[in-house]
């Protein structure tokens, strides 16, 4: 499991060609590994969203996979969609109504993120609501905690410099 104070994934500087190509690679192992099918029109939909960086809504994604020759029928996307997100390769962002791509595929954990306001992108970390304030209001209300969705908005490092250039 990544480490809970690990720096978040989305705003940083990388080899995007090779971030869409584990993301790919990881999908695909754990397809094989636990016997799901990644069908064309699923692994175009998380190609889309490893290579965007930043939330799409279905709608967005089916102008795209439509470019790709996929269809133009919204349960196209909504179905590869759910598929996704069912499988922990993909987040949906409550705030933005859209969806990202998990930066750790497979992996049980607790994601927070935090939405660029003016820009949109997305960027993923961890978070241990078990272990801090929510945690604690729970576990006195006898309360456990199963999944948080944890959302903060704010101005990423990329629009703050544009601000202020």
């Amino acid at each position: 499991m990544p480490a809970e104070n690990a720096p978040p994934i989305g705003f940083e500087d990388h080899d995007h060609r090779a971030c869409v190509s584990r993301g790919l690679a990881a999908a695909e192992a754990r397809c094989v590994d636990k016997g799901l099918r990644l069908t064309p029109v699923r692994r175009k939909v998380l190609e889309i969203l490893l290579q965007e960086h930043r939330a799409l809504g279905a709608y967005a994604i089916l102008d795209l996979l439509r470019d790709e020759g996929f269809g133009s029928q919204p349960p196209v996307a909504y179905r590869a969609l759910d598929f996704l997100a069912e499988n922990g390769f993909v987040h949906k962002i409550e705030r933005l109504n859209a969806f990202v791509a998990c930066t750790q595929p497979g992996e049980t954990h607790s994601p927070a993120f935090m939405i660029c306001r003016l820009c949109e992108s997305v960027a993923e970390t961890q978070s241990a609501p078990s272990r801090g304030g929510l945690g604690s209001v729970a576990r006195a209300a006898g309360f456990h905690i199963e999944k948080t969705v944890v959302e903060a908005e704010g101005i990423c490092p990329a629009c703050a410099d544009k601000a202020h250039a």
